[in-house]
């Protein structure tokens, strides 16, 4: 074949533009995140910062714990039939969906918290991200599991799901990555395990003892006793100003992704040497 100029001319332009869109591809492919936001204390990265490594992915088991009957001494906080352990954050009633034996966020319906509040417990539930994929980073599959609605454990579709690694599935929201990414496909059933111990502050205010986190999901552990810089806010660093009781509500949370929830269960830890 005889090249035209007018061919030559198309066809420069032809691999100049897939060079841009590969560049483009490739930067999307990166972790999204920022470097404008402050330095966790005692890290070298920035609050949900993008270059940090990301976490390795691990293939767990076909399936750990789902619909696991609650122990003897568990709380039961939903058993897929009703929502009375829970209401609104911000007052009023919980107006999730109920539906096949799971709640799921509805739109404009707000974040859900229990009523009662908790000593240091282990916490099971099974989450699932929305079966039909839509958007991309934190705007797929976000929610929240947050201990008095402060000390966040994320929840996101983290399936083949580029994000700041301070934000992704089982992160401490903002100050650690987990160890692994668990995650399984989107629409499919998950679990986390939970362990919480909460913070103690002395008579004058001050921590003498930082909240600490065990994380396990889907047979996995993301963190173990990892501790919290304080509470887990967006694009700042946490911290410990705002003394609470030594107990914590759960709340789960609305962040505009119709996310489903059940098998809701606790069991407080405990003490030792103590019937």
């Amino acid at each position: 074949m005889i090249y035209s100029p007018r061919m030559k001319t198309s066809f420069i332009l032809f691999v100049a533009v897939s060079s841009l869109l590969n560049t483009a591809r490739a930067a999307d492919s990166k972790n999204v995140g920022y470097s404008d936001t402050p330095i966790i204390p005692g890290q070298k990265w920035h609050v949900h910062d993008g270059e940090r490594p990301a976490p390795r992915v691990v293939q767990t088991g076909e399936s750990f714990s789902h619909m696991a009957p609650p122990p003897s001494d568990a709380i039961v906080l939903f058993d897929g039939k009703d929502l009375s352990k829970w209401v609104r954050s911000g007052g009023g009633a919980a107006a999730w969906k109920l539906e096949n034996g799971y709640m799921q966020v509805a739109e404009k319906s707000g974040s859900i918290q229990t009523k009662d509040r908790f000593g240091d417990f282990q916490l099971h539930l099974e989450f699932a991200t929305p079966a039909k994929v839509d958007g991309n980073s934190q705007g797929r599959g976000n929610s929240g599991v947050l201990m008095n609605g402060t000390y966040e454990v994320q929840v996101l579709d983290s399936y083949q799901n580029p994000t700041y690694p301070d934000g992704q599935c089982g992160a401490i929201y903002g100050q650690s990555p987990p160890l692994v990414n668990a995650s399984k496909p989107p629409g499919v059933w998950q679990s986390y395990d939970i362990i919480w111990e909460n913070p103690r502050w002395d008579e004058n205010g001050k921590v003498i003892k930082k909240a600490n986190v065990t994380v396990i999901h889907n047979g996995v552990i993301l963190h173990h006793r990892k501790e919290y810089q304080g509470n887990t806010p967006h694009k700042e660093n946490g911290n410990y100003n705002n003394p609470h009781p030594s107990t914590a509500f759960i709340q789960l949370q609305d962040h505009n992704n119709p996310m489903r929830f059940r098998n809701v269960w606790l069991r407080l830890l405990g003490e030792y040497d103590k019937p």
